[in-house]
């Protein structure tokens, strides 16, 4: 195992014992399921239904801020948050085996949320606002914050060390990336100190699974500290669906409304860090055969109008 390849000894046979040594007995069918910031499979097991196994991207979290995230999910499925919370073995929800960290969760399926249904809006901000009088009662230790390191510079240093930016680019894109980092610190500075609670970090359609019992919560490895907006803006393209999402969410927490402002910032913030995480993880793998298109000039040209939009739009 590489830096640039951390999951080259990751084999079928090692998930398979890796599941086995928590005295379940794996059946031998495998299902790798879509990640490339982590690696999830799904395990068949010979007496029960199958298990998720997720095996944690080596020197991303340290054991301490992934124990934090297993402890936070415990503590909303404790509140009957409907969220996927791993399973403890020993006492451990943090797993080692073959030099990789795990964890095991149930499987949950489900299907994406119609964002255009009003009803269903409404159940996502009643949950998001339950969630957050969960998250708000104490602060992350090691998780991190939202921030501009966070999201803008670290990112924005990751695509200049990068061989996907063309050279003939370099100076363009660090002209446009300063100007939006300079925009969103003006915004942020404009909206004023937000309350900060620990949320799920990275609530988009494709972390909100629905079935006939309603919609639970998925993946909670982006948590974070940050304002309330942040898990409620990705769910609502619109202004009437975000209206639909906040009468939800007023009807168990209130919201500060000086938050909305905060939305174009957000926006222009994942934008940034998105080039920038393809950029970090090139070296993986499976980063060039899920992004081909981040090793075409005419990408990053696009990349960098785009950053200039969105700092005109923020100014």
């Amino acid at each position: 195992m590489t830096a640039g390849t951390p999951y080259s000894t990751l084999t079928p046979d090692l998930v398979l014992d890796a599941v086995g040594t928590c005295g379940l007995w794996p059946d031998g069918r495998l299902l790798a399921l879509n990640s490339y910031e982590n690696r999830v499979w799904q395990v068949g097991l010979e007496d029960s239904a199958p298990v998720i196994a997720k095996f944690y991207r080596p020197g991303r979290w340290s054991d301490a801020a992934i124990i934090e995230e297993h402890a936070f999910t415990q503590e909303l499925a404790e509140a009957e948050l409907p969220v996927v919370a791993p399973l403890a073995f020993g006492g451990h929800t943090l797993l080692h085996h073959g030099g990789f960290r795990y964890a095991l969760t149930p499987r949950r399926g489900g299907r994406a949320p119609e964002l255009e249904a009003i009803d269903q809006l409404q159940w996502l901000g009643r949950l998001i606002a339950r969630l957050h009088l969960i998250g708000a009662r104490a602060p992350f230790a090691h998780r991190g914050q939202l921030d501009r390191d966070t999201m803008v510079q670290q990112p924005m240093h990751a695509v200049l060390a990068s061989s996907l930016l063309p050279t003939a680019l370099h100076a363009n894109y660090h002209a446009a990336a300063t100007r939006l980092d300079a925009a969103i610190a003006t915004r942020l500075e404009a909206v004023g100190p937000a309350r900060q609670l620990r949320l799920h970090g990275d609530c988009h359609p494709g972390n909100v699974l629905w079935t006939d019992a309603g919609p639970h919560f998925v993946d909670f490895d982006d948590a974070r500290t940050g304002p309330a907006v942040q898990d409620l803006w990705m769910l609502a393209s619109s202004e009437r669906a975000m209206d639909a999402v906040l009468e939800g969410y007023r009807q168990f927490r209130p919201f500060d409304h000086a938050e909305l402002a905060l939305v174009p910032a957000l926006r222009a913030m994942r934008q940034l860090h998105y080039a920038g995480w393809i950029a970090a993880r090139w070296h993986d793998p499976a980063f060039p055969a899920a992004f081909p298109f981040a090793a075409e000039s005419r990408w990053w040209e696009q990349h960098v109008a785009d950053l200039h939009e969105l700092a005109d739009a923020l100014a």
